[in-house]
């Protein structure tokens, strides 16, 4: 009977164990989605600031000879950030569901290198 109970008992630790392994993997899971959506943001900034970067340049050769070009600049310019703004609404789920499938449908399978006990 004692060595029912104490079976018992490494069974409901095992289970406690599995299951802050589970807890620790969900919370490292939203750490790194938390990270990969910064380090998005940080891209569309940094790609928006060497745009400007661009923009001021072209604009800054075209002003002396051409007003309107200019305008026509930052008319593409503004289009072109529109484009990419539309593109990450769009795609933004579905690489967020990419990544969350590779997170959570794990397929485990026995490594080819192991062996069966008297094979």
């Amino acid at each position: 009977m004692a060595s029912q109970s104490q079976g018992i008992q490494q069974l409901l630790q095992a289970e406690k164990r599995a299951a802050e392994k589970v807890s620790e993997a969900r919370k490292r899971k939203t750490r790194r989605l938390k990270q990969a959506k910064e380090e998005a943001q940080a891209e569309i900034e940094q790609y928006r600031l060497h745009r400007e970067q661009q923009f001021k340049a072209k604009e800054a050769a075209a002003l002396g000879s051409h007003g309107s070009s200019a305008s026509e600049v930052d008319k593409e310019t503004q289009e072109r950030i529109q484009k990419i703004q539309e593109s990450y609404q769009r795609n933004k789920e579905e690489i967020l569901n990419q990544l969350l499938s590779l997170v959570f449908d794990i397929q485990p399978e026995i490594h080819k290198n192991y062996r069966m006990n008297g094979l």
